[in-house]
């Protein structure tokens, strides 16, 4: 048996429940392995309160959040060495791919997993995974030099298989998808391959999580939550996501002119029915979880029978749960809109990113009309469904007048909810590899966090992108009257 602690590098102060620790954790204790988990959230000395900066902008609605879950006075990095301490972790693991790749921290928290580990006493080897080893394996050891080893793409069992050579012949040169070092020489292992079947990852396992995680501010209301994925994988290769870090590393390159990844159906990868409903009804039944925020990149490129067969098993099962999904306007029709009323969505988020359709289409590598856009939010609308309109401000070549435009473009589509994201340059992107030719962006850059900082250096100054930051939504609501007055009060 070996000692695994994962390491929740959380700063926003408020319940995420990053996919990777219960998938990890459900292949590790199938191997008889023992796993322990620090969780940074709930630290006053470390968390950034991204619900108050996000309500103060209107991004999210007022809640009594903080009446339920208390946070704690210690000092982190003092807990965190009591922790290591009485656990003795043999490994000492953060950061990993899982469809929770999007928005929420995921590609920053290796570095801020490497900056509570680096002072901490202990002889437990130190593992991370996640975007930064898959996009750039090389470089990863000088950016965070108190880590041992890194994994590239899913590691689930390429860390179970470490295990199992830690505690016996310690053959790490066999383990694939690790990357390691011989004196100064980086060595990249033989890739892994793709985890094709998700049913051969054991029930995710949430009950490491302390329960003050799973309160989550969802539409001015406290409701339990985690977040879930049903599949792996999207059928599209925009220019700024890291889903295309990943599918680079597995050798899903090739794209149609319309920005369709080709052979996608060996990419895209889901559970069965069965499966996903017994993991929505236990964690229902464990914790009281109702709502499930589904992390999948494109929930209606999910094989369409098992959705339709899930649909059915919560029919029939009258489970009082909701789902929170994100997807593309071009799957919404009337038709997907009923199997989504069928499998209780209560909300749906898509991507408008920016107005412009040429801009998307030439700079984003992503092809929906305004038109469809337009549509989409409307026939949601109708059905009753909760729609979140998700904007990106700051990007390569984006111009002042083509935020305003997207305000504008947001007051057409009227949305329940607005999210405005920072772009982020995240690393192995064709946009991030853009903007470092074009000088808006360092060669690699820490801190990066798309909700909470910029860290352009574009056409647009930080100054002005903090501004449409904090005011977006109001502008949305109401009109582009004052923006002259405002600019003026607050940029000058």
């Amino acid at each position: 048996m070996v000692r695994i602690l994962f390491l929740n590098p959380n700063k926003w102060g408020r319940g995420i429940t990053p996919i990777w620790i219960p998938s990890h954790a459900a292949v590790l204790k199938s191997k008889k392995h023992e796993v322990g988990l620090f969780d940074a959230t709930f630290y006053k000395n470390w968390t950034d309160d991204e619900i108050s900066y996000n309500t103060n902008n209107l991004q999210y609605k007022p809640t009594n959040y903080n009446e339920y879950v208390e946070f704690n006075e210690a000092n982190i990095y003092d807990d965190l060495q009591h922790t290591v301490d009485d656990f003795n972790p043999d490994i000492i693991f953060w950061s990993a791919l899982s469809s929770h790749i999007n928005g929420e921290g995921e590609y920053v928290n290796i570095q801020y997993g490497h900056d509570l580990i680096k002072d901490v006493n202990t002889d437990a080897i130190k593992i991370a995974g996640g975007l930064q080893p898959t996009a750039d394996p090389y470089s990863v050891f000088e950016r965070f030099p108190f880590v041992d080893y890194f994994i590239g793409g899913e590691s689930e069992f390429v860390l179970a298989d470490f295990a199992e050579q830690f505690q016996n012949e310690r053959k790490f040169s066999e383990v694939k998808g690790l990357i390691r070092k011989e004196g100064n020489k980086v060595i990249i292992n033989s890739i892994q391959s793709l985890i094709s079947n998700l049913d051969d990852i054991p029930p995710y396992d949430y009950s490491l999580f302390d329960k003050r995680i799973f309160y989550r501010a969802y539409n001015s209301k406290i409701v339990k939550a985690v977040d879930y994925e049903l599949s792996r994988g999207c059928v599209y290769a925009c220019s700024y996501c890291v889903e295309t870090t990943i599918q680079n590393y597995y050798g899903f390159s090739e794209t149609t002119e319309s920005g369709v990844l080709k052979n996608a159906n060996q990419y895209l990868r889901h559970k069965s029915a069965n499966r996903i409903f017994s993991e929505l009804e236990k964690n229902y039944e464990s914790f009281g979880i109702e709502l499930f925020r589904c992390q999948d990149t494109n929930f209606l490129t999910i094989d369409q029978n098992t959705l339709l067969e899930l649909s059915d098993l919560m029919e029939k099962s009258n489970l009082p749960i909701k789902l929170y999904i994100e997807t593309r306007p071009e799957g919404i029709n009337k038709s997907t809109v009923k199997l989504l009323k069928k499998l209780h969505v209560d909300g749906v988020g898509m991507g408008v990113e920016v107005s412009s359709e040429s801009f998307r289409k030439n700079d984003l590598n992503r092809h929906p009309a305004q038109r469809k856009i337009i549509e989409a939010f409307r026939i949601l609308k109708e059905a009753g469904i909760k729609r979140t309109a998700y904007n990106i401000i700051g990007l390569p070549n984006e111009t002042e007048e083509m935020v305003i435009d997207t305000i504008q473009f947001n007051s057409i589509l009227q949305p329940d909810n607005i999210t405005v994201h920072f772009y982020s340059p995240y690393l192995g992107t064709n946009l991030e590899k853009k903007s470092k030719e074009i000088g808006i962006f360092d060669a690699y850059d820490y801190g990066v966090d798309s909700q909470l900082r910029t860290v352009a250096k574009s056409k647009l100054e930080q100054k002005q992108l903090e501004f449409y930051k904090k005011n977006f939504n109001r502008l949305v609501k109401e009109g582009l009257g004052n923006l002259d007055r405002l600019k003026k009060v607050e940029l000058t």
